[in-house]
């Protein structure tokens, strides 16, 4: 059913029955069609009647249920890249990932925020929204989609001579049990220690749980527990963590090539198990590979690897055993880019 018929359908909902009026569709049909869109298609459809713009801008769990039909639809997969410009705005570059095998095309979206550009750029990704963590700053999350944006509250950090901070990591998450967003906080002291601390959406506080990476257990309610654990890594010289195919995953360098290492099941190291070894490349400046960002149906990889002390991206064909430099970015020297991260668009809006 294309999309002119569905309107035709279901807009004469919206005014008397009558013999004058073809037959109108159920509205918990016009739901079901309505959450296998893409959220581009979906925001532009707000404006076709009340009852639309209410279940496409405030219903929580259509939003979530598109969100969980669109995590699996590998042409609902986007890229996104956070830099910095010369005049200090934090731009937003979105790419679908199919576009990235073929001719990507770009789409500038920049968030309500300035900041120092010589400042470290963090970035995660979590249902759809971006949590933007600046040194000096006070992190925010933000939607792409559909243009909202959040600061987070301050938390304080200890500080003393001898335990001075450098940086701090933040990672937003969703907790399935509570149905609550959280931002993990790591700061790391220049004298090897760490502090965590964590704040969960809909609050205006943080709180701070036992420093990483001692083995810790901290009840927020009964039968409710926040932990982290060590995991012994695979063999070889592991550079990054990441999550493939809703695996951890962790990337292992050699000589002559890298292992992608996948954890089957979570929390058992015996279940390491290498899902593709790529060959290092000979040329395009190439150090090392960082991360693998997507693994495409015909098995094209697109991974982050470090050229000549840059990041840049590379998609390795595991059939014909090729390389290719994708084209999707023209950045300057002196931007400060964060780590690309690929992510789904999502009309959750929540917490904004």
């Amino acid at each position: 059913m294309n999309l002119q018929l569905l309107i035709s359908l279901s807009s004469s909902s919206e005014t008397p029955t009558n013999s004058l009026h073809p037959p109108s569709l159920p509205f918990h049909l016009v739901e079901e069609i309505l959450c296998r869109l893409p959220v581009k298609h979906l925001i532009q459809l707000r404006c076709i009647c009340k009852s639309w713009n209410s279940l496409i801008s405030h219903d929580l769990n259509f939003a979530k249920k598109q969100l969980r039909l669109s995590t699996f639809n590998h042409d609902f997969q986007h890229l996104n890249i956070s830099c910095t410009n010369s005049s200090s705005e934090l731009l937003q570059f979105d790419f679908s990932i199919s576009s990235i095998f073929t001719s990507a095309s770009t789409t500038n979206q920049s968030p309500p925020f300035t900041c120092r550009r010589d400042y470290d750029l963090e970035v995660s990704t979590c249902d759809g929204i971006l949590c933007v963590g600046i040194k000096g700053c006070l992190p925010f999350l933000y939607n792409p989609s559909i243009k909202k944006s959040k600061t987070l509250p301050p938390f304080k950090i200890t500080t003393t001579t001898e335990h001075r901070p450098f940086s701090t990591l933040y990672t937003l998450v969703y907790h399935g049990v509570t149905n609550k967003y959280k931002i993990i906080a790591l700061t790391l002291y220049l004298n090897n220690k760490s502090e965590v601390n964590v704040h969960t959406l809909g609050t205006d506080y943080w709180r701070k749980i036992d420093d990483f990476p001692c083995h810790s257990l901290a009840c927020i309610s009964p039968g409710i527990f926040e932990s982290y654990q060590k995991l012994l890594e695979p063999l070889g010289s592991c550079v990054s963590f990441g999550a493939l195919r809703g695996c951890l995953s962790v990337v292992s360098n050699s000589d002559m090539f890298s292992d992608v290492w996948i954890m089957n099941e979570y929390g058992n190291e015996n279940s390491w198990t290498i899902l593709l070894r790529v060959p290092h490349m000979r040329d395009f400046g190439f150090i090392g590979y960082q991360r693998v960002l997507y693994i495409s149906e015909d098995k094209q990889v697109l991974m982050e690897f470090i050229s000549s002390g840059k990041f840049s991206l590379v998609i390795y064909d595991s059939i014909n055993n090729t390389f290719k430099i994708p084209t999707i970015i023209q950045n300057n020297n002196n931007d400060k880019m964060a780590p690309p991260q690929v992510y789904v668009k999502s009309l959750i809006s929540t917490f904004f």
